[in-house]
């Protein structure tokens, strides 16, 4: 990781500031002047670096995707508002009506509304499988397939499919793979040597380190074949490795209007450099509490991909080393207890999010995933005895202590 922060902290503005200020200066504006008119007609029409209008580019938040970029060797990085919107803009990107995604049922509750609600109405068809059968997934794609899409570890499932080999079946199908990274930060596993192709990610979680702020990321590895895509063949004819990026840039997130706020980009930057140091204490801490409750009394079962004995403790370790993620779950007897046990917690706040500094617990059967009718959450496998702990930077034992005395 030591290259990794040196490239990070180093990573150069693209104009001296005025006042040699060492953190990129929060540009708080809307509208940028010009010197001339063939100067804003070139930065309008995209022919120049030049900044027109915050909603399309703003130098905080270019700043913050250039030191993602910088991390990942990416070819190019998109910042918005939220994950969810990262996620839709990237989907809605290589979509259109006719094309079918490859997708699991396994996902986060607003990514299933989208996928259902929002994106099959307009003619895109999504076909649900299991992620973790390469063969049922070679089986589920054809002609029309516009992508594979996944959560690297879901959530709160903490389901683990094989990336390297879902990377395989869609470069042999010229589908590319488009992984929602968000349990495990991108600076701690090889995204691009696993075969995926676009990232996409809620920077609300790790990055604004302490729930500062709302973000997303879309990565583009450029390690994808656009001219094989069913949906981007033609923008791939002019713009080749840039396909998808122009696509996204020019027609999707600029008429969305779904661009990161400069303020969150400020915030998310200096997030960027402490995100290796919360990230080991957080994902230490969920480990050692993983252990610890699955002998605790009180707690039927722990789930945890970190935890040797878990269905995909090995998949998940070969992908993303000792530390799976700061996100675990447990089941208590029934749903009243968890109600009970969340009732009486002192240290853990009963909130959402993921990976604040503090430790949060939420019971998702009842609350993000509460819409979902009882035969939805047993297909999406979501156990109305189930909590899901996202743990903090505290310190594990008196994390570990609210726990047994809120299980009492």
């Amino acid at each position: 990781m030591a290259e990794k922060k040196t490239t990070l902290i180093q990573v150069p503005f693209d104009k001296p500031d005025a006042y040699h200020a060492l953190n990129m200066p929060l540009y708080h504006s809307v509208a940028f002047e010009f010197d001339s008119a063939e100067e804003m007609e070139l930065a309008f029409t995209g022919r120049s670096a030049g900044h027109a209008y915050s909603r399309i580019t703003n130098p905080t938040v270019q700043y913050f995707e250039k030191r993602v970029q910088a991390l990942t060797r990416a070819l190019s990085v998109t910042a918005m508002n939220t994950g969810m919107s990262a996620i839709s803009n990237a989907l809605i990107t290589v979509s259109k009506a006719g094309a079918n995604i490859v997708t699991s049922k396994h996902l986060f509750s607003n990514t299933m509304a989208f996928l259902f609600d929002v994106l099959a109405p307009f003619g895109v068809e999504i076909r649900t499988c299991d992620l973790t059968n390469p063969d049922v997934v070679r089986q589920h794609i054809d002609e029309n397939t516009c992508a594979i899409f996944l959560e690297i570890i879901t959530n709160p499932q903490l389901e683990v499919a094989d990336l390297g080999k879902l990377g395989v079946i869609g470069k042999e199908a010229g589908v590319p793979l488009i992984a929602d990274s968000t349990i495990v930060p991108f600076t701690h596993y090889p995204a691009r040597e696993l075969g995926v192709n676009i990232e996409v990610l809620s920077s609300t979680k790790y990055l604004a380190g302490g729930g500062t702020s709302l973000g997303g990321l879309i990565i583009d590895y450029g390690n994808f074949n656009w001219k094989q895509s069913k949906t981007l063949g033609e923008f791939a004819q002019q713009y080749k490795a840039f396909a998808f990026t122009k696509k996204l840039r020019s027609e999707v997130h600029s008429n969305l209007g779904c661009y990161m706020t400069p303020h969150a980009a400020y915030m998310q930057t200096l997030g960027l450099e402490t995100l290796g140091l919360r990230y080991k204490t957080q994902a230490e801490n969920t480990l050692v509490l993983a252990k610890k409750l699955s002998i605790t009394p009180g707690i039927v079962s722990v789930n945890y991909p970190g935890l040797p004995g878990h269905p995909f403790h090995e998949v998940a370790k070969q992908q993303f080393g000792e530390l799976t993620g700061a996100v675990l779950t447990f089941s208590l007897e029934n749903r009243q207890a968890c109600f009970s046990f969340l009732n009486k917690l002192k240290l853990v706040r009963r909130a959402t999010n993921l990976f604040e500094n503090k430790s949060l617990a939420i019971h998702p059967a009842s609350t993000i995933f509460g819409n979902f009718k009882s035969e939805q959450l047993e297909q999406m496998n979501i156990d109305e005895r189930a909590i899901r702990l996202s743990v903090g930077l505290e310190d594990v034992e008196d994390i570990y202590q609210d726990i047994v005395q809120a299980l009492q």
